[in-house]
């Protein structure tokens, strides 16, 4: 990039507002996503529903997923990330509420759970998008590692809130209280993203901010035939894919191993604190460095000992450590610097459509991978998870490093 370039480039402390109200409403999104995981088993006690079925109630977020992944990217391609991530949030506040009001139905609490898996892929795909119309291209792993660590703080507040916030009656449960406290949380989310969140600053934060990008159908040829691109998508389709499987069914192996509800709420949140620690350490560093795939090659090397700890661990301690390892290294590496490594190896297809695309592969494998834990066994499969973890210290290996990353260093 030559001076007089750079001199065009602006940023505004604007812009740290614009990612604070996208990270509450990441937050929001996956508080809702996984209410029912930590509580798996009171859950089926409250609406006499068998395990799949509120196995279900997350997965329903992967299926639907699958049909709005594209639609979503084209809308906030077409017409704009206010407008894209303003539906996704106006969706959030109005089923979360829906699902807390209705708290008494399986029926209307599943289709509560619908509305919010539309609105999903809205603000899930537009993480990259945010980092290059507000921040330079040296803060954007940092930007996309701050909204994936508003992921974790969602998912670890669900994970150890929700089974505090839910009170027994006789033999069964009581939700309601629980589901409605998260539909006003949900409300206020989105009510801060649709009056906070703009476009664009004023001038460019950095290249590629106010450039024009591929129309969706191009997008995606750029993307399907990129080598680096077809690697990484395999990378996600494995990493993310397991990650969803464990965090829906991570009660249902805490029982097989014997460990209390609190103490299933405790192994998951532990994983996701040790994701933040990674989030806040690792993309910052991908940034200073210039580089994306030391670090891809890192997190999955130290996932496999991870997943195969949590395979064969026999104790409550064993089994914290070796779900922190998973966090730190899955977490805190595979996905921000993942999610933007896409976004620079596919310039330039739009970064909701490159970010939605590796998403939607977790999404496949995430429901294959639930439904081998209930069908193969939840312990078998997590060696079953341990192999294809190995498998991605192959693929990391074979990609090469981003481009674009490599041009801002020649000044």
């Amino acid at each position: 990039m030559s001076p007089k370039q750079a001199q065009q480039f602006k940023t505004y402390g604007y812009r740290w507002a614009i990612l604070t109200v996208y990270a509450l409403i990441n937050a929001v999104m996956q508080i809702q996503w996984l209410t029912f995981a930590p509580i798996a088993r009171e859950a089926q006690k409250a609406y006499a529903a068998t395990p799949m079925e509120i196995d279900l109630l997350s997965m329903v977020f992967m299926l639907i997923f699958l049909v709005m992944c594209i639609p979503a990217s084209y809308i906030l391609d077409r017409y704009g990330l206010r407008k894209g991530v303003g539906v996704g949030a106006v969706l959030v506040g109005v089923f979360g509420l829906m699902k807390g009001v209705f708290a008494g139905s399986y029926t209307m609490v599943f289709i509560a759970q619908v509305g919010l898996a539309v609105a999903q892929p809205f603000i899930m795909n537009s993480a990259t998008k945010v980092a290059v119309h507000w921040f330079p291209i040296n803060e954007r792993a940092t930007a996309v590692g701050v909204a994936t660590l508003s992921q974790f703080l969602g998912m670890i507040v669900v994970m150890i809130a929700t089974p505090l916030m839910i009170t027994q009656v006789g033999a069964t449960y009581d939700l309601g209280g629980m589901l409605l406290a998260w539909g006003a949380v949900s409300a206020l989310g989105a009510l801060a993203l649709v009056v906070f969140l703009r476009e664009y600053p004023p001038t460019p934060a950095g290249p590629e901010s106010g450039e024009d990008r591929l129309l969706t159908a191009e997008g995606l040829k750029r993307i399907f035939r990129h080598r680096d691109m077809l690697l990484a998508i395999l990378m996600f389709f494995i990493g993310l894919g397991i990650f969803n499987a464990v965090a829906t069914c991570i009660d249902q192996v805490s029982e097989i191993k014997g460990f209390t509800m609190e103490q299933s709420g405790m192994i998951m949140g532990l994983m996701l604190i040790a994701g933040i620690f990674g989030a806040v350490i690792f993309p910052p560093m991908s940034d200073h460095m210039r580089k994306r795939k030391p670090l891809l090659v890192l997190g999955t090397v130290l996932l496999t000992p991870g997943l195969l700890g949590l395979a064969i661990a026999g104790s409550y301690e064993i089994m914290l450590a070796t779900s922190a390892l998973v966090g730190a290294f899955l977490l805190g590496t595979a996905g921000p610097i993942g999610f933007q490594y896409v976004a620079e190896v596919s310039y330039p297809a739009p970064e909701s459509l490159s970010q939605g695309i590796v998403l939607l592969a977790g999404q496949i494998s995430g429901i294959i991978f639930i439904v081998l834990m209930n069908t193969v066994g939840m312990i078998e499969s997590l060696y079953i998870f341990a192999g294809l973890a190995a498998l991605t210290i192959i693929i990391t290996l074979l990609m090469k490093e981003s481009p674009r990353i490599l041009t801002d260093t020649q000044k």
